[in-house]
């Protein structure tokens, strides 16, 4: 395919969250019972995440406010005291956040010009002279399903399972092998692909995880990172084909990639099992029975509304225009680009501003003509990026413990969950192992069934979706950890991150 024109955006706010790692190994946490700020916590949750806002930054150092994800600031009191609140003057809660050369942060009180530190379970500021009790080690608090984008190169590194080689050629981050899961395991992280390969230090990707494919990693604010073998190596695009490797002389910033989230990227299906796909550059049109980059769309969707953008992977987004005619052109923000969208049983029909339903015409153009939507108007939509699942609920990660035969869901390192797709929609769900997920009569779940399952999964926003259990109840994570269907209506512990 030519090369797209492809709009990038400023980094969103999960792009900037962290968790902070003392020297002690725990977790800078908010503690909302006891009004104060402790670092207790061994894995990195909701409580343990903050979001780095920056006044002012240059190349070593940034003054910030640590904001927890309930809205209160980190604040640092005359008598060294570590609380948190609503800053009372204009650098109440500020810090000198310093990068180091080892990965690490320190933050410096801008008031007092001590610094922030923890005994491993109390957090304070007392002292001014710089020691390793000071050290906090960034861990990035977003979804462990990320995409890696060069800002020097302007495009996404990708996996080539047939060379066993990582390139950084991807234009358009719309294909499985742009994902990544990020394992992070003792203070290092572990690039996994989407076949289940790491990332080594040799630039092959390998089948098992070891101190060979364990990387450090600097972080920076605005979403940046930089992987490092704590050696003098880093990780950057070399060569005329840009491969990823390990040397120790990048240029202009190279190894410096932005981390994100993996988007959901789909196709739909019409009810004559043709594809949607963008033809001569714009027109959207159900007429190939063969999938192909140009049917496969971003499904960026408001988790607080049924108001759906499709991104096509031209760069534009699929707009109403004259005619009723439905044309990939659109930008960001036009009205004529927000479509209401309405699922029924792993299906989809999409409403345009105008009020009237897309349909498929005589000729096989996408329409906006129907007035009352029937069988004929509904999509079927599939993962077109994805190949498992990776879930994320108000308490952790869904996975297995050696420590548990149930299935839970507040893990710190997920289970993928395989997606085998059955009808539009509707997948079976599979275990690492190979076996199934089963469910028992009190609607927990076990990763060692027989017998393939089908789960409805529906999408609640862009990186946000539901799944309807076999027994009819959506499944939600309950708060003593265990992964439960029996919610008959969606709660906010029905709703995951994948």
């Amino acid at each position: 395919m030519a090369e797209v024109d492809w709009i990038h955006r400023h980094p969103k706010a999960e792009a900037l969250r962290v968790g902070l790692i003392s020297w002690a190994g725990t977790y800078l946490t908010f503690e909302a019972y006891k009004s104060t700020v402790t670092a207790t916590a061994k894995s990195l949750g909701r409580r343990q995440t903050w979001e780095l806002l920056v006044s002012n930054e240059h190349e070593t150092q940034a003054v910030v406010r640590l904001k927890s994800l309930q809205g209160l600031y980190l604040l640092c009191e005359a008598d060294g005291t570590v609380c948190y609140g609503k800053p009372r003057t204009s650098h109440h809660g500020c810090f000198l956040l310093r990068f180091h050369r080892n990965g690490k942060w320190t933050l410096q009180c801008i008031i007092s010009g001590r610094y922030l530190e923890s005994d491993g379970q109390d957090v304070f500021c007392n002292s001014r002279v710089l020691s390793a009790y000071h050290m906090w080690t960034p861990r990035p608090a977003l979804h462990v399903h990320v995409i890696l984008y060069s800002p020097t190169y302007h495009s996404y590194a990708r996996a080539d399972h047939t060379v066993g080689r990582v390139w950084v050629d991807a234009a358009v981050p719309c294909l499985e092998e742009c994902g990544f899961l990020l394992h992070f395991q003792d203070g290092c992280y572990h690039l996994e692909t989407s076949t289940h390969h790491f990332l080594s230090r040799v630039d092959r990707l390998v089948p098992k995880r070891s101190t060979q494919t364990a990387f450090h990693m600097q972080v920076r604010p605005r979403g940046l990172v930089a992987l490092c073998d704590g050696e003098g190596g880093s990780l950057y695009p070399q060569g005329s084909h840009l491969l990823l490797g390990l040397g120790s002389t990048p240029m202009k910033g190279e190894e410096w990639f932005v981390l994100q989230h993996f988007p959901a990227w789909v196709s739909l299906k019409s009810k004559s099992r043709r594809f949607l796909s963008v033809i001569y550059d714009a027109e959207v049109c159900a007429a190939s029975e063969r999938l192909t980059q140009m049917s496969l769309f971003q499904y960026e969707c408001d988790s607080e509304s049924p108001i759906l953008q499709l991104r096509s992977a031209n760069g534009f987004y699929l707009a109403q225009r004259r005619h009723r005619a439905i044309i990939a052109d659109g930008h960001p923000m036009e009205s004529d680009t927000f479509f209401r969208v309405h699922w029924n049983c792993g299906k989809i029909t999409l409403q345009s501003p105008n009020g009237r339903f897309l349909s498929i015409a005589s000729n096989g153009l996408l329409m906006s003509n129907v007035t009352i939507p029937g069988p004929n108007e509904e999509l079927g939509i599939r993962f077109a990026n994805r190949p498992f699942l990776v879930l994320r609920g108000r308490y952790g990660y869904v996975g297995s413990s050696s420590d548990h035969d149930l299935l839970k869901c507040n893990m710190d390192q997920p289970d993928c969950i395989q997606l085998l797709p059955c009808h539009q929609g509707i997948y079976h769900f599979q275990a690492q192992g190979g076996s199934f997920w089963s469910i028992t009569s009190f609607g927990t779940f076990r990763p060692w069934g027989k017998f393939a399952l089908n789960f409805c999964i529906e999408l609640q926003g862009s990186s946000l979706l539901t799944v309807l259990a076999p027994n009819g109840f959506y499944l939600r994570a309950d708060r003593s950890g265990t992964l439960l269907a029996d919610s008959e209506e969606i709660t906010k512990e029905c709703i995951w991150e994948f």
